[in-house]
């Protein structure tokens, strides 16, 4: 971390510790995991009183924000305002991209002697799901690999960029599956992909090649890879029924789009 960097995270552990609203002061997003540049924002999480949270939700008040933290002219404090039951909603129940949000978060400050543990469950991967999440993303590739030629058929611009996004998306999210590695949502995804250490060789090179060229070449060469990595757990009903159910009819079930699991 950054001397700026960690300036600004000193000014919100300050506001927090003198504000009584607040609980607890974490540290998260590209500064905690590491990942920062010299101008990145600092991203935290303030947690407050349920009194405080509820004051600040009826008024849409839910964004912490500052500039005035450091010496650098393009770095400031970001942060989300939750409450202690959003985070034990976060460790029973949270969608991938909101677990992820925890992957080394540093609590700074607390009052709450709860807070460090909820924050460890929130970033534990949802083991439960994992199997039923492959078969998801099995489907969803075999479905957009078959997109992808659809799309070079009927030489549609858009279909074959949104099919070849897609096959990108859901082979990659097979294998952080497979490595139980949490989805970061898409800012952060290729960088996350990068460094799971058990994918197919080459995987990397065959994901940028499928996104640069986005032909029913690339396609095969990239699903196949995924394919023949590992003996996956796929749908009995077959691939084009399971993207069925999770893809068009996934609202009958009050499910969120399959990118916010």
């Amino acid at each position: 971390m950054r001397d700026h960097h960690e300036s600004a995270l000193a000014a919100a552990v300050a506001d927090a510790r003198d504000d009584d609203g607040f609980l607890a002061c974490i540290l998260g997003g590209s500064v905690a995991r590491g990942w920062e540049l010299p101008d990145s924002d600092v991203d935290v999480i303030l947690v407050a009183t349920d009194e405080e949270y509820e004051r600040r939700r009826t008024e849409w008040d839910l964004q912490y924000y500052r500039e005035d933290v450091t010496d650098h002219p393009d770095v400031y404090l970001d942060g989300k305002i939750v409450n202690l039951d959003f985070l034990r909603e976060v460790a029973a129940s949270g969608s991938e991209p909101a677990r992820a949000a925890f992957v080394d978060a540093d609590v700074r400050y607390t009052e709450d002697p709860a807070v460090p543990d909820l924050v460890e469950a929130a970033a534990t991967y949802p083991e439960e799901h994992r199997r039923d999440r492959i078969e998801t993303f099995y489907s969803q590739m075999e479905a957009y690999r078959w997109f992808v030629d659809e799309a070079d058929k009927r030489d549609d611009p858009y279909l074959r960029h949104h099919a070849a996004t897609q096959l990108a998306l859901f082979g990659g999210r097979l294998l952080l599956a497979h490595d139980r590695t949490l989805f970061p949502f898409h800012k952060w995804f290729s960088r996350t992909l990068a460094e799971v250490t058990e994918k197919p060789e080459g995987a990397m090179d065959s994901f940028e090649t499928l996104l640069d060229e986005r032909t029913p070449e690339a396609a095969e060469a990239y699903a196949t890879s995924i394919r023949e990595f590992r003996d996956w757990e796929t749908p009995e009903v077959g691939w084009p029924v399971r993207f069925l159910l999770d893809r068009e009819w996934q609202w009958r079930e009050g499910q969120p789009a399959l990118a916010e699991l």
